[in-house]
């Protein structure tokens, strides 16, 4: 696994802490999780990469198992005569093991292996524009290893039909005699009688078979807050994977795909509509209805008003617990794509009434144009 660096995988620092790779993790794993490329194999393959990493970093054991490869490189595979770096998948050797062999199985070798934690579960929630907005609850539901209520996940009838591993003493932990090229070594493992949880079933659970969880359908409510966004995510505690052995649930994580507005486009907290305008309006202005949140808003649009104009309306954006965006319009004039021929004659009659000087933008380019080619244009 050492071939493999999952620091850069994750892009972290060596040095990153537990905060910092799960950060890392959620990000990247929202970026090419399977949901958002269908069909997709190579994001398909980074993703299982990317999970492949969290896996080792975000265990302490494993993380230290891997530095110590990471570090000595050549020391891995059959080349180690401690076992080399295993992922944490229930192999022997490591960081731990080696001092246990060291000082005699006195450096951790008689405490006892905490049990697994289950995996966590991602799951993504379609929202609409404005239930992303405004808020609101959504059902949840999907299939998970959940814990069996009957023996409280040990795996032992009523929770209690266990005793204590005679081999490993209720540590989880035994030394192994191996021999390698560099001699016979001491190594400290998982004990193969109990599975490194230091108690072994009397009588299994008759409900779940003595593996501690059952495959059911969980379902519930979740309630999503106002505001979120494309990028936000929710975390329910206990509600992934079982692990087996009593050991402690996964998460569940709620990323959600919102759908686009027909006619608003949001930014964080602002929104950004395009209004079409009159050219009557443009021009002597008016009030002008613009789509908001809950209801259309009037909005005033001064004399002589160009196309592109954006306008701000404060507050009138997304509220969010850390405050309230703004509504920018942008207007557009809509130019008639069919006119009478006597709309045509009355328009020409009043285009050759308006002195050029009163149109700012062609007044400067008329002026640009005779100051570099010499050349003096009329009204276009």
């Amino acid at each position: 696994m050492a071939n493999k660096n999952y620091y850069d995988i994750l892009g972290v620092s060596k040095n990153a802490t537990q905060d910092e790779i799960k950060s890392a993790y959620r990000k990247m794993a929202k970026q090419y999780h399977p949901d958002f490329h269908p069909n997709d194999k190579a994001a398909a393959e980074k993703f299982k990469e990317i999970n492949e990493a969290n896996a080792v970093l975000s265990d302490e054991q494993k993380r230290k198992q891997y530095d110590f490869e990471l570090e000595h490189p050549g020391m891995g595979g059959g080349g180690n005569p401690f076992g080399g770096f295993s992922g944490g998948m229930g192999g022997m050797g490591g960081f731990e093991d080696i001092l246990s062999s060291m000082f005699g199985g006195s450096f951790g070798g008689t405490a006892q292996r905490r049990p697994a934690r289950g995996a966590d579960i991602e799951q993504t929630v379609s929202l609409s524009f404005l239930d992303a907005i405004k808020g609101c609850s959504k059902e949840i539901s999907y299939t998970r290893n959940e814990p069996c209520s009957a023996c409280n996940g040990t795996g032992a009838k009523g929770g209690t039909a266990f005793k204590k591993c005679e081999r490993c003493s209720g540590s989880g932990r035994v030394k192994f005699q191996q021999d390698t090229i560099f001699g016979r070594t001491i190594q400290v493992g998982a004990c193969p009688d109990c599975g490194g949880t230091g108690r072994q079933v009397l009588d299994k659970c008759p409900d779940c078979k003595g593996k501690g969880y059952q495959r059911k359908e969980t379902r519930f409510t979740v309630n999503i807050p106002a505001g979120v966004d494309k990028d936000s995510s929710l975390r329910k505690r206990g509600f992934g994977q079982a692990a087996g052995n009593g050991g402690e649930s996964g998460d569940l994580y709620v990323y959600f795909r919102i759908e686009p507005h027909r006619l608003l486009r949001r930014e964080d907290r602002d929104l950004y509509v395009t209004v079409p305008i009159s050219y009557k309006t443009a021009v002597t202005g008016g009030k002008i209805s613009v789509p908001g949140i809950d209801d259309t808003l009037e909005l005033t649009i001064p004399e002589c008003t160009s196309s592109g104009t954006r306008f701000c309306m404060r507050g009138k954006g997304v509220r969010t617990v850390n405050g309230t965006g703004n509504l920018y319009v942008t207007v557009e004039i809509d130019v008639p794509q069919k006119l009478a021929r006597d709309q045509i004659k009355r328009l020409e009659e009043y285009e050759n009434t308006v002195p050029l000087k009163s149109c700012e933008k062609m007044q400067k380019f008329s002026n640009d144009v005779s100051a570099i080619y010499g050349a003096k244009i009329q009204k276009q």
